[in-house]
């Protein structure tokens, strides 16, 4: 059956016998809203105006993964894009239109087509409706059958690329090089925007990632008699921390996790710290393993195993196999009962709780002099060993194991 329909079977009994009938439902339609200046071609400060040939540049990587995106997924093309003044004085059409030509016939013969192109004239101080982000050129589009809005994209550079995507109920891929260009433009704040953001990059490859494979993003509870644990976790993410569990050196650490491992980790801990630091560690360790054994659920072109072996003041060495097993080896001490108010008989409590929880192998091995620097460079490691496990090639359907399943 051709992709553009699906096919829905209806089975009904009429008069003591079973009939079946199939239906052809045409297939919604997915749109990738593509913004031009600074997301296929680089933007052209300070004027911003691609008017002459010597300031056409194509982002690095476009042609490439921009074909594979039309090559391979079932996204409608459509160019959205403001050209502040086209066609008055300072921006004459006769400086415009061959460059864009241009543009537009490169991508063909790169087996790129856009479907439709919408060119908005007007300047931010006219308040045009038809002006990016708002979405007046756009409304063939919405409350339309033909088209599933809530699964496409607004693919930007500019923030208010990422209010288009909010103002058309659908998200935004954010291509973030400039964030403060067209900031008086947007009208919701920064909170509401961030959760219309799939995903934050700088680089084309990255969305030929995301749109192929999809971010690995959970968000998980876990809540016992002694604590109450909100996990969200982006393996794909950023970096970003976000960590409260009342432990404060514990936070510390938990940050390094995220920003070192490149995922976005928000960790919300409440335990019951008026009895001691156990549960409240312990539970974070085995609520962000289950959190993590959620979002590897499929470890199809998956590295698997990573390593890290920084060198500094402290020699940490991690281990990490998400092999679907769990275990742990454990070769460090340390002379302090505490560091910062967490004790250092949990640091090896939290690696065991993550391993069970995230079922996999643990093996971890530090020395050093400074209590400090050894627990923050095993973190570290840690962190980093998850990186390269996780990596994922977009290229590869390949289950690493050779017993078929994980």
């Amino acid at each position: 059956m051709p992709q553009s329909v699906h096919s829905l079977i209806i089975l009904a009994l009429n008069s003591s016998r079973l009939w079946r009938r199939e239906i052809e439902i045409p297939k919604m339609k997915r749109i990738l809203f593509i913004d031009r200046d600074g997301t296929i071609i680089k933007e052209a400060p300070p004027t911003y105006q691609i008017d002459a040939w010597e300031k056409l540049e194509f982002y690095p990587g476009v042609f490439n993964y921009l074909g594979k995106i039309a090559d391979e997924f079932d996204y409608e093309l459509i160019m959205v894009t403001n050209q502040d003044g086209l066609g008055g004085s300072d921006f004459p059409e006769d400086h415009f239109w061959p460059i864009h030509q241009h543009i537009v016939k490169s991508f063909e013969n790169e087996g790129v087509s856009f479907s439709a192109t919408y060119i908005d004239r007007s300047l931010p101080s006219e308040h045009s409706p038809n002006r990016k982000p708002g979405t007046g050129m756009l409304k063939s589009y919405l409350e339309n059958p033909q088209y599933d809005i809530a699964n496409s994209f607004v693919i930007g550079d500019r923030i208010t690329d990422v209010q288009l995507a909010k103002n058309l109920g659908c998200k935004a891929i954010w291509l973030n090089n400039h964030p403060g260009l067209g900031i008086a433009e947007v009208k919701d704040d920064a909170a509401e925007l961030v959760k219309v953001v799939a995903l934050e990059t700088h680089a084309w490859a990255e969305i030929y990632t995301f749109l192929k494979l999809g971010l690995r993003m959970v968000t998980h509870e876990r809540n016992t008699n002694e604590t109450k644990i909100h996990i969200e976790l982006n393996v794909d993410g950023r970096g970003k921390a976000d960590i409260s569990t009342g432990v404060g050196f514990f936070d510390h650490m938990v940050e390094q996790i995220a920003r070192h491992g490149k995922m976005d980790l928000l960790v919300r801990t409440k335990g019951d710290l008026q009895i001691d630091e156990h549960h409240t560690i312990e539970d974070t360790g085995i609520a962000l393993g289950e959190a993590m054994a959620k979002a590897l659920v499929d470890k199809r072109g998956m590295e698997r195993y990573g390593f890290a072996l920084p060198m500094d003041e402290a020699d940490a060495k991690v281990l990490i196999d998400f092999g679907g097993r769990n275990w742990i080896v454990w070769n460090a001490s340390f002379q302090r009962e505490k560091i910062g108010e967490m004790p250092t008989e949990m640091f090896f409590h939290f690696f065991k709780s993550f391993s069970d929880a995230a079922k996999c192998n643990l093996n971890i091995e530090c020395h050093g002099d400074n209590e400090h620097h050894k627990i923050e460079a095993i973190f570290k490691a840690f962190a980093k060993a998850i990186r390269m496990a996780v990596k994922r090639d977009p290229l590869s359907n390949y289950l690493p194991s050779t017993k078929g399943i994980l």
